[in-house]
């Protein structure tokens, strides 16, 4: 839509019926294919021909062509199913995604939705989370905690009332997946939700969705209503007995409230601040009931899971990072856009399979994963393979999947004081290491990059963000470091940039 979708379709509309064409125009979801959009796809003897990226100017050339049979085009792309940057997927929250349309329940439904959540409604309470324990599904919104022991602790705790608050508060750059998910699968997400309201006991689900994504508001607003219509959400759903309803809030625009409980603090009504652990939220949550926190991507993975069992889910990736993750890559790359994929293939090969290198061309300098707070990976480092514990073990974090790439034309010392006042604007000031420390941050940095007391400073810095690592009460503060040192140790020239300028 940002790249002009609407005025083509309303171009090919109009061309069209001038032409007395007898066409249907269906707006479906994105693929994840971003570089191709707007992507025109032509249904061709029950097969897709996809053209693309298409621009208003482009759209009377396309009928001269004779797109609409699926001849060539200096735009055509071929079957969409056999592009190389979607074959090559490997598919599984986001296998509908492009493929049906949002603000169709029947098309959702014939795609095989709500199989999972009709298994569980003829199984007993207790299968999907023993589906969740089989398939090693850990959450997707960066933490990378077990998702059954998260359900398991909430359904084993009583209480005369429990929630579902699904994290859609998507703030980290480089990051768009939850937001893909939500306006071209919303049904997925509400599947998801009701399966985990069903499988803890909990009869109401929150969508904390993100300010600045009006459209994901609409469409979810659409799918719920048609989910309460067609009674797979509400009162006694499909005669099960079973009750859940869901209602969406949209955040307040900080990005703490990205943290699990500056986001149910918001949810009360309150300012987004972080609250003290314990307790934890799966026992004394939203309004002190016991409460799943799960993100989009975790909570439109379990469909599939109960639908296909599990196993299927466990045999892909590696080790303990089980399943598929849908990587962003964003930055200077020629080809961005979303790419689910199994766990264990590396940045590098992703960057240049996927991505295509670089847009600029030139040699990839730093790649940053895991959004504004991950570290800054240099090319010797790409062959990390994407695993959680294997990132961990580099000081990296893989987080929502967020895939950042630099060539050598950006500052790393820019890049590490950008993370410190980055940290200073949005931290919650609930705790001094991240109230404080990320201002003192920036302020060492300059005086670093100004050879003030340069070696002074730099080891002030190294304190600072030891400081700020083992003190602060959560990840952003914690986690605000990770960038500036590994632009230290890494990129350590960078740092001494505006010092050889100045002399």
């Amino acid at each position: 839509m940002s790249m002009g979708s609407n005025d083509v379709a309303e171009k090919i509309k109009s061309i069209a019926e001038n032409q007395n064409k007898n066409i249907e125009i269906i707006r479906n979801g994105s693929w994840g294919m971003s570089w191709l959009e707007p992507l025109i796809e032509v249904c061709v003897d029950d097969e897709r021909i996809a053209y693309g990226p298409v621009t208003v100017d482009d759209v009377e050339d396309l009928f001269k062509s004779g797109f609409l049979r699926g001849e060539k085009h200096q735009l055509f792309q071929g079957k969409t199913e056999e592009i190389p940057y979607l074959k090559n997927q490997q598919r599984w929250t986001f296998r509908k995604c492009g493929l049906i349309d949002p603000f169709c329940l029947d098309n959702y439904i014939s795609s095989d939705g709500y199989t999972g959540l009709s298994k569980l409604l003829k199984a007993d309470q207790s299968y999907g989370i023993e589906q969740l324990e089989k398939s090693g599904l850990r959450g997707r919104g960066g933490a990378g905690f077990p998702t059954a022991i998260k359900w398991k602790t909430v359904a084993d705790t009583q209480a005369d009332q429990k929630y579902i608050a699904c994290n859609a508060d998507e703030g980290d750059s480089g990051t768009f997946s939850d937001r893909i998910l939500m306006e071209s699968d919303p049904f997925t997400l509400i599947e998801g939700m009701t399966i985990a309201g069903i499988s803890v006991g909990a009869n109401h689900g929150y969508i904390y969705l993100r300010s600045e994504y009006p459209h994901a508001y609409k469409v979810l607003q659409n799918a719920i209503k048609s989910a309460n219509k067609a009674n797979w959400l509400g009162k006694n759903i499909q005669n099960s007995g079973y009750d859940f309803n869901i209602d969406i809030h949209i955040g307040g625009g900080s990005y703490v409230c990205g943290e699990e409980t500056a986001m149910l603090e918001s949810l009360e009504g309150k300012a987004g601040m972080i609250r003290y652990k314990p307790p934890l939220p799966a026992i004394e949550g939203l309004f002190g009931k016991p409460t799943i926190v799960n993100n989009v991507v975790t909570l439109g993975s379990v469909p599939d899971i109960l639908a296909m069992g599990g196993e299927a889910y466990s045999e892909y990736g590696m080790n303990r990072s089980k399943g598929t993750l849908a990587f962003q890559l964003s930055g200077n790359v020629k080809r961005g856009g979303l790419v689910e994929l199994a766990f264990g293939i590396t940045l590098r090969e992703i960057i240049e399979k996927y991505g295509g290198g670089t847009a600029s061309g030139k040699p990839v300098h730093a790649v940053q994963v895991g959004g504004p707070l991950g570290a800054y990976f240099p090319d010797s480092l790409l062959d990390t393979p994407l695993d959680y514990e294997a990132f961990s073990e580099k000081q990296g974090m893989i987080g929502h999947g967020g895939i950042v790439v630099f060539d050598d034309s950006v500052n790393m010392a820019s890049q590490a004081r950008f993370a410190m006042e980055f940290c200073s604007i949005e931290s919650c000031g609930k705790c001094t290491p991240c109230r404080i420390g990320s201002t003192r941050g920036v302020e060492v940095i300059d005086r670093i990059t100004s050879n003030v007391n340069r070696e002074k400073n730099l080891h002030l810095l190294n304190d600072l963000c030891e400081t700020m690592i083992d003190g602060s009460l959560c990840a952003m503060g914690g986690l605000t470091p990770f960038p500036v040192k590994s632009a230290l140790k890494y990129f350590p020239e960078d740092f001494e940039a505006t010092d050889n300028m100045s002399e």
